[in-house]
């Protein structure tokens, strides 16, 4: 199978990661501000068993594209799982623990990419209301 493009990656873990209701969704485009990726997605669990049903999620969903992770951290404990897909990162977080260290304003500069329809509206209802 050919590799998913970073954009397309993006995307699939996107779906993955809102079909198994991640709370308050947002990629960032941190390309111009770094080499680590291209793409940023930040989305949070209320428990840490949702933390990980995304995580596997999103692993199983890329799987069945032929997409394997270069490195999984965190899954044991599940407060902050990290999954690097080369061009693209997703962040997973325990909602406490994303609010402590708020990658968003770590990279303020990184444009937050508009997602289409339906992830935008699907993204824009599951907000978290703490």
């Amino acid at each position: 199978m050919t590799p998913l493009p970073g954009w397309q990656r993006a995307l699939a873990c996107t779906r993955a990661a809102l079909d198994r209701k991640a709370y308050d969704l947002v990629v960032l485009e941190v390309g111009r501000q770094s080499s680590i990726a291209d793409y940023f997605i930040i989305c949070s669990g209320r428990s840490d068993t949702q933390v990980q049903a995304i995580a596997d999620a999103i692993q199983e969903d890329l799987g069945r594209d032929g997409v394997q992770p270069l490195a999984v951290e965190g899954l044991p404990r599940a407060q902050w799982v990290l999954m690097d897909y080369g061009d693209v990162v997703v962040h997973i977080f325990y909602v406490p623990v994303r609010q402590f260290y708020d990658l968003e304003r770590l990279w303020i500069r990184a444009p937050r990419v508009e997602l289409p329809e339906p992830f935008q509206s699907q993204a824009r209802a599951q907000k978290t209301g703490t």
